[in-house]
Order: structure tokens, then sequence, then C-alpha cells
């Protein structure tokens, strides 16, 4: 499954990333894809929906393959919206994982799943062949990973640290650095799919690093997604999350005005939604996020306050590399109005309130 990389982007990594601006501290759905495979691609097997609670309480292994894969001890640092579920299913295909998190009730939840719990990181760490860590931003990821008390402080030489979470390539590569002084191997792995890719098993993950840590974790990502591709060295796979970031907000901030367009011209948005889902028009975002448009429902699945953290990265590191975004500039904007009137806590598709509010009607 090791996606041969593009020789012209490690080419320039070396001189692009120091470039790009360290993240904003202000205050992260993405789209499942298919396995590559090689230069192939192959749909995975059907998956029966789950909730995330469902998933937290099957202990038991399944279609994971846990008989193919090596048992290992996994410290899993961050059990939130999708963490949670992550943990829960490197259960399922028989690791030992020890969970720690800020608050005590889901580290309780993995363990009813079969997990263990650690009152630390350090306690967490001890021990550990894989520590995965899947926090909100930078921010946090440098304290736990750099701090006095954290993984880099309390791992054991050729440790093998995977952070999922969504930061800066900078961010990354200063962890990897840092990991090399340690003998400690580091991979950036950011997913894509949101709450229900990570309940389901059907990530997308993009792995920054060397290839033989990719090599080694490549069956662990296979307990979480469908689709695993090496894209480069280390930082590159925060910087295809970034770009990932930038098409889905854009998409629904498209299928927002789509959607306040329909209503005002009096057609039948469901069926409106419908037909366009058929054709060209048609999207995993418009599919997943119509219906929280149609009944105004946006229970977060991926808050606005981390996606405006993501259009962060993305507008720091394309003034950085010089590329022009004005689509991206705009809609990082429209998330930065989100914000400020108090949508931030709200699902992304909560977009569609402030295209509503532009065109003179007020926000449901």
């Amino acid at each position: 499954m090791l996606k041969r990389q593009n020789p012209s982007l490690t080419h320039h990594w070396a001189d692009l990333l120091p470039l790009i601006p360290a993240p904003r501290t202000h205050a992260w759905e993405e789209l499942p894809r298919r396995r590559s495979v090689g230069s192939r691609s192959t749909a995975p097997p059907p998956r029966s929906p789950r909730t995330a609670q469902a998933s937290l309480a099957e202990g038991n292994a399944d279609h994971m393959g846990t008989s193919a894969v090596q048992s290992r001890t996994i410290a899993f640092i961050g059990l939130g919206i999708m963490g949670s579920p992550m943990a829960a299913n490197l259960v399922r295909a028989g690791h030992t994982v020890v969970g720690h998190n800020r608050s005590r009730p889901p580290v309780d939840r993995l363990v009813e799943a079969g997990g263990r719990a650690a009152d630390s990181v350090a306690a967490a760490v001890a021990g550990a062949d894989v520590v995965i860590t899947m926090l909100p931003a930078d921010p946090q990821v440098t304290e736990v990973v750099l701090g006095e008390s954290g993984v880099l402080a309390h791992a054991r030489p050729g440790t093998l640290v995977i952070d999922m979470s969504s930061v800066s390539p900078r961010t990354a590569v200063a962890i990897a650095e840092a990991g090399r002084d340690k003998g400690v191997r580091v991979l950036d792995a950011p997913v894509s799919g949101g709450e229900a890719g990570a309940v389901e098993a059907v990530l997308s993950i993009m792995v920054g690093g060397d290839a033989a840590d990719f090599a080694e974790a490549e069956p662990l990502f296979g307990a979480l997604g469908t689709t695993v591709v090496h894209v480069g060295p280390h930082g590159a796979g925060q910087t295809v999350k970034a770009a990932n970031q930038l098409i889905v907000a854009v998409n629904i901030q498209a299928l927002a005005e789509a959607v306040v367009f329909l209503e005002k011209a009096g057609a039948d948005l469901p069926s409106a939604l419908e037909v366009l889902g058929g054709g060209l028009a048609g999207s995993t975002v418009l599919a997943r996020k119509k219906d929280s448009m149609l009944n105004r429902d946006f229970k977060p699945g991926f808050r606005i306050d981390l996606h405006h953290k993501d259009m962060g990265i993305v507008t720091d590191a394309a003034r950085a590399t010089g590329a022009v975004l004005p689509l991206g500039a705009l809609t990082a904007q429209l998330m930065t109005s989100a914000r400020a009137h108090g949508d931030g806590p709200l699902d992304h598709s909560a977009l569609l309130r402030g295209v509503e509010r532009l065109s003179g009607r007020a926000a449901e």
C-alpha cells in the first residue's frame, strides 16, 4: 500500500517548510475515500453504520482482520469526538490501548470498551510501542508532545509517535526534529472523514514521514481508515490535510449559498438537493451535510471553531509558499464571521446561517 511519493515534493520541502509562519493560537469533515493500493484504488467493503457509543461498546474483533495484525501497546492521548472511536477501533483490532484525556469520562468509556486508563501522559506513554495523539490544535500538541511532562520526555528510544491531529506543517516538522534528537520516530498523519468516518473506521489518512516508519504503522492505520497514503516527508501530511480543509470549506460554503438561493426562488429544497446530488454537482459534502441544512440541525460533527483554525493554517502556508487562494481567503473570512456571530461551537454546515444573514433572513 506504500504509495510512491512525488520526488519534486521531497525536493522542495526543506526550502518551503521553514518559511511557514507559526500557527495562530486562536481557535479542525471530511471526506472518506477509497484505499489506494499502488496506482490503483479498490472500494472498501460496505460497513454498517454504527453510533460512537456502539463502537466503544463492541469489544470483539471483526472486519479489521485482527488475526493478521501484530498486537501492540498503544498510548492514545486525546479521546475527543474523533479520538474516542479511533481508540475503540484499535482495541477492537486486538491492540492494548492505554488512554489519557484531559477529562475523565472518555477514558472510562475506553475502559468499558476493553482499553486501559492512564492518569497522565507519562503513565500512558510508559511501556508503549506506539503513541498516538489526537488533539485540537498546535498549542495542545506542542504541550503534550514537547512539554516537560510530555510524550518525548517519557517515551522510550525507538518508540513510534504518530500525531493524527491537524496542525501546521511547521509544527509537524518541529516535532519530528525533536523526536529525532530523543531517538523517537515521528509521523504526522492527520485524518479526513469526521466523526462518522472515525466511528465506522473509514477515515482517509494522509501520512508524512519516513517510508519505513509508515510501513510499520500501516497495519494500525488499517484499523482506522480505508484510504491510507504516504504523501511525502515530515510535514507533508499536514500540508495535504490543509488542502483537504480548503476544499471542504469552499464546498460547504457553496452548498449553503445554493440552499439559500433555492429557497428564495421557491424551489422544493429536498427534491432540488436530491437531483443535484445525482449530477456533476454531487459530492460527499452534499450527501453528508444536506440533512443538517434541511433540518437546521447543526450538532457538531466538526466545529466551526476547529475549521476556522484550519483555515488559518491554509492561509498562512499559502502566503509562505506564494500560492494565491482567492476563494480560500474569502471562505476563511466567512468562517471568522460565523464565529463572531457565536456559531463557533456549531457544525461547519452552520455556514448556512451566515449566508442567511447576508440574504436578509434571520438565521434559525
